[in-house]
């Protein structure tokens, strides 16, 4: 019976979230690996699609996911006109291990780093891995938390989808 209604409001949250008008990321500071700031406005870039990931270097499915983006990124980059920012939420403890475990790993990903969870506040993230995408006009079209083998499979469907 819990699994029924957690499923019926699961359902009629995603309703209300498609049927709300156009959820854009608002102000949030963020630094790049550099230190640079930058607002999270200015990720996404006119035309592209935008891919953001949350993620941190203590999470393995979100370390799994980005992976497992890899394999389809120079495809995907190149058939829809898209990017990924990882975003880590690595708190000051972690988060010197981020530029090794990037370049171990060869993501070819802009890095951003939410040193004080404004951005994971402002885009209600409670669970990581956590993925945005935002369409070409800037609109957040698309939510998921977790990861599974094959994620990146419904990921594809969604920038086909914007693509059309």
């Amino acid at each position: 019976m819990k699994k029924h209604l957690l499923f019926l409001l699961l359902a009629c949250l995603s309703v209300g979230l498609s049927a709300q008008e156009s959820k854009r990321l608002t102000s949030a500071k963020i630094k790049t690996l550099e230190g640079k700031l930058l607002d999270v406005q200015e990720i996404p870039q006119e035309g592209k699609i935008t891919v953001i990931s949350f993620w941190a270097t203590w999470c393995s499915p979100c370390k799994k996911e980005l992976d497992a983006i890899l394999d389809y990124y120079d495809e995907w980059k190149e058939k829809y006109d898209m990017e990924l920012i990882a975003v880590s939420v690595d708190d000051s403890r972690t988060a010197a291990k981020v530029p090794a475990m990037v370049a171990q790993r060869r993501w070819p990903y802009r890095i951003l780093h939410d040193f004080n969870k404004e951005f994971q506040v402002m885009a209600n993230v409670a669970q990581i891995p956590h993925t945005l995408v935002i369409d070409s006009k800037g609109n957040i079209v698309y939510e998921h938390t977790g990861y599974s083998p094959g994620d990146e499979l419904e990921l594809e469907e969604q920038l086909k989808a914007l693509r059309r």
